[in-house]
């Protein structure tokens, strides 16, 4: 028996549809979840806020890597290459990922 694809009807309202620019995000985990933080910093200045929070399962998180993998490669080969700015192990620029410390540290 062939199963047919499921239609998905997505509610985007107002406010959701402009979007958040995020220059920074901070990734925590647990074995359960997977946390992403969306921020934003400005240049020169050692503050920044957070302005969304995304909760997934890692399974969840990995179908989203999967996705945005291909998303990349579909506009890279529309658009071209995408530059990254700054060295790789520069620490101080652009989107991060936190190792959890355990509790006490």
């Amino acid at each position: 028996m062939e199963q047919k694809p499921m239609k998905l009807n997505i509610q985007l309202d107002e406010k959701e549809s402009e979007g958040i620019y995020s220059n920074l995000a901070l990734i925590v985990f647990s074995p359960s979840e997977m946390i992403f933080d969306f921020a934003r910093v400005m240049p020169g200045v050692n503050k920044g806020k957070i302005f969304s929070r995304i909760v997934m399962t890692p399974q969840n998180a990995k179908s989203f890597l999967k996705s945005l993998e291909d998303n990349i490669k579909k506009y890279e080969s529309q658009f071209g290459e995408i530059k990254v700015f700054g060295k790789p192990d520069d620490k101080n620029i652009g989107f991060h990922t936190i190792k959890p410390t355990k509790e006490g540290e």
